[in-house]
């Protein structure tokens, strides 16, 4: 009898112990890694659907928005978008005490993305292994989360299908005016309709208008060999040659190869013909941003600014660079200097599909190092491996502004841009980076105390 009490005894504690394990919930943990598996993600998916360098920007802005707006919800540190971005009005305010906002602005985050690209599958799968994990960990705060996350997205998306982006979509395509000999062609091998000819039409989050930040004109078209247009085309040739003859061990064709940040590459085999994918200049500089939130070792909530603040400017940097572009429809060095010079000259880099002036590497660059500066600070040197996927090696920077020189100077190398477009475009896009730090004036503890 004493050792059956003694085996009841212990059968009651054993299933007393395992109810109060049963009933203990732990907190859902989200880091800045969740955050940037996130965004990587994004990325791989982009890369999948071949996105324009201009779309792909609109793909990363506003995920990051909506996540931000869901941190300044709750942390003072930051401030509200709201009426500081054009018509965005404050998100739902959260109702329910349960709510994790990490995960929430992680859910939102990954909800819009799913919407802005094309194989939605892809990020259902993502997104979808992760609810199961959350919701085992701790079903109320996920579903509490989650329920805001969606709520919170769908005031978003609200707010991004009024950007005019859908109109854009069946407007007609550029026409090519082929009397003028200064007048954008289509360059080879595919020789594609020039792409997004609409795009200043897109309302900007921060700028008055797409020509708030117009540059001064280009020199003026001329095949006088003493003219300053004859001058830039002929060191492009120049410079392209030279390179050439150097072959694989040139600095210059390293630094074109690094930026080259083409998503579509014509490759032709026969007459087979097939495209190489890779990143949009847009998507290198927000692998930039990862890389220096690592190095600073920001938490969530600084991860998301960062990100947040670098895609806004990029966003408005490329609707400021294509109406330059589209205004002005300057033709490319490639087809002058195979009508004129040399039809056999081929540049190291494939001619993108759009007109040449300004370099929108040299914009979206100028305008992306600038916020980051304003971030982590002028001397914040990196190790930049966002093109190691490709094949192409990690380099090295002192700060974001040699990066945003380098990038620029990668054009002439690559033999696709003058050296107006890619001198003037740098300074339009510090002076628009400095509009937009301004503009926002979002500040972080680490930010204070870095200045």
């Amino acid at each position: 009898m004493k050792y059956s009490n003694k085996i009841l005894t212990v059968l009651i504690s054993a299933l007393l112990l395992f109810s109060s394990c049963k009933k203990e919930v732990k907190p859902i943990i989200i880091t800045a890694e969740n955050l940037h598996k996130s965004v990587d993600k994004v990325t791989e998916i982009m890369i999948h659907d071949i996105f324009s360098p201009p779309v792909a920007s609109r793909i990363y802005a506003y995920p990051n928005i909506a996540a931000y707006e869901i941190i300044a919800q709750a942390d003072d540190n930051y401030q509200s978008l709201a009426g500081r971005l054009n018509k965005l009005t404050p998100i739902p305010t959260p109702e329910n005490k349960d709510i994790n906002f990490q995960l929430a602005a992680l859910i939102a985050h990954m909800e819009i993305s799913k919407s802005l690209i094309f194989s939605e599958d892809r990020m259902e799968s993502y997104r979808d292994s992760l609810y199961t994990v959350w919701e085992n960990k701790n079903e109320k705060q996920f579903s509490s989360s989650k329920d805001y996350g969606l709520k919170v997205a769908a005031h978003v998306k609200s707010w991004m299908n009024t950007d005019n982006y859908k109109e854009t979509r069946t407007m007609p395509k550029f026409t090519v005016d082929s009397d003028d000999p200064a007048r954008w062609q289509p360059t080879p091998p595919s020789y594609m309709d020039g792409i997004e000819p609409h795009w200043s039409k897109i309302r900007p989050f921060t700028l008055d208008s797409a020509s708030q930040f117009k540059p001064i004109p280009p020199k003026p078209f001329s095949l006088e060999k003493e003219s300053g247009f004859y001058k830039e085309l002929i060191e492009v040739y120049d410079v392209g040659n030279q390179i050439s003859e150097e072959g694989d061990t040139s600095e210059g064709i390293a630094i074109a190869r690094f930026w080259d940040c083409n998503p579509y590459v014509s490759v032709t085999r026969g007459h087979l013909m097939f495209a190489t994918k890779k990143i949009t200049p847009g998507a290198h500089w927000i692998g930039i941003t990862k890389i220096a939130s690592r190095k600073a070792n920001y938490d969530f909530e600084q991860t998301l600014y960062a990100y947040t603040k670098t895609s806004i400017a990029i966003f408005d940097a490329f609707i400021s660079c294509w109406d330059e572009k589209y205004r002005s429809n300057l033709i490319r060095p490639e087809t002058l200097i195979n009508q004129y010079i040399d039809e056999n000259w081929k540049p190291i880099l494939q001619t993108p599909p759009f007109p040449e002036y300004v370099s929108g590497h040299s914009v979206v660059s100028g305008a992306a190092s600038t916020v980051l500066t304003s971030i982590f600070g002028d001397n914040f040197s990196f190790e930049d491996d966002t093109e190691m996927p490709y094949g192409i090696p990690v380099r090295k920077f002192e700060s974001f502004n040699k990066a945003a020189e380098e990038a620029a100077m990668s054009r002439i190398y690559g033999g696709i841009h003058y050296r107006m477009a890619i001198e003037i475009g740098l300074v339009q896009g510090r002076d628009l980076g400095k509009f937009v730090v301004n503009k926002l004036n979002m500040v972080t503890k680490k930010e204070v105390a870095s200045n």
